[in-house]
């Protein structure tokens, strides 16, 4: 079969979404190194056999740490482009294709359903590490459309909260929605000689990485869309939002009957962690 033909399958399946009696659950996933997109490691593993544990979904939509842009926009084309958007890495790493279809109709009906901001329907990104190194694993067949949604960073941590929200109906679409970044990302403090040493993270990493799971698992988001107020340690893990965001959008999307799980539950390096959550 053509990848042409492949592709008219599944944008046909897609572009029939129709509602499903269960929700997707939602993913945010700390995605650590693009050498993850690569290796074969327990948090690539994870990835791998967390796509077996959860209904195959119809489309895949990520909200990338590295997508960050003024004003919102989603992927709209047929087949967006692999971006390598990194250096000094293997060369193995910019060999890399993940050639995932896209669907410019679901893209269409996303945007239009967003009322909180305009959403401009873009041809020209595709999809980069923050998404492939984590879907190539879960769908290697890159069989299943992804698309991306980006993050504007002329707004406030509530605006993208409630942008978020908005997403919800895409859950009883058969849309799978993750948010890819890390909640703590602090790549100046890295100690890189204790790189590969296990689950070794600073005081204040931990600190954190604490405080982020006890506020999920109580479904109190408020403190974490105004994470300036917790402190000395929020400061030091996320010096900058971008990798933070997505966790956000993810938590947007919890019912209040949604089941909370915690995986890669691992700092790397003192200051970063890959601490993922799946909700429902």
């Amino acid at each position: 079969m053509s990848m042409r033909n492949t592709f008219n399958d599944f944008k046909n399946f897609t572009d029939k979404l129709t509602d499903e009696n269960f929700l997707m659950p939602v993913l945010f996933i700390g995605h650590g190194s693009p050498m993850n997109g690569i290796e074969d490691n327990e948090f690539s593993r994870r990835w791998t056999t967390l796509a077996q544990e959860i209904p195959t979904p119809k489309a895949v939509l990520v909200i990338s740490a590295h997508w960050f842009t003024k004003g919102t926009r989603i992927t709209a084309m047929d087949f967006p482009k692999t971006i390598h958007d990194f250096g000094g890495f293997p060369d193995a790493l910019f060999q890399v294709q993940y050639p995932a279809p896209g669907n410019p109709t679901l893209a269409k009906e996303s945007a239009s359903g967003i009322k909180t901001t305009k959403v401009d329907l873009d041809h020209e990104w595709g999809l980069d590490h923050g998404t492939w190194s984590i879907v190539k694993h879960m769908y290697p067949n890159a069989n299943i459309p992804v698309l991306q949604l980006s993050i504007d960073y002329s707004k406030n941590a509530d605006f993208h909260y409630q942008l978020g929200k908005e997403l919800f109906h895409l859950r009883s679409k058969g849309v799978l929605i993750i948010g890819s970044g890390n909640m703590v990302h602090n790549l100046r403090m890295i100690d890189w000689g204790k790189l590969h040493e296990p689950s070794f993270g600073y005081d204040w990493t931990l600190k954190m990485n604490h405080t982020f799971k006890e506020l999920i698992m109580n479904h109190n988001h408020q403190p974490l869309i105004h994470y300036h107020q917790l402190g000395r340690e929020a400061s030091l893990a996320i010096p900058t939002p971008e990798h933070y965001l997505p966790l956000l959008y993810s938590l947007a999307l919890q019912e209040k009957n949604d089941s909370i799980s915690f995986f890669n539950d691992k700092p790397i390096g003192g200051s970063l962690t890959m601490t993922s959550v799946k909700i429902g």
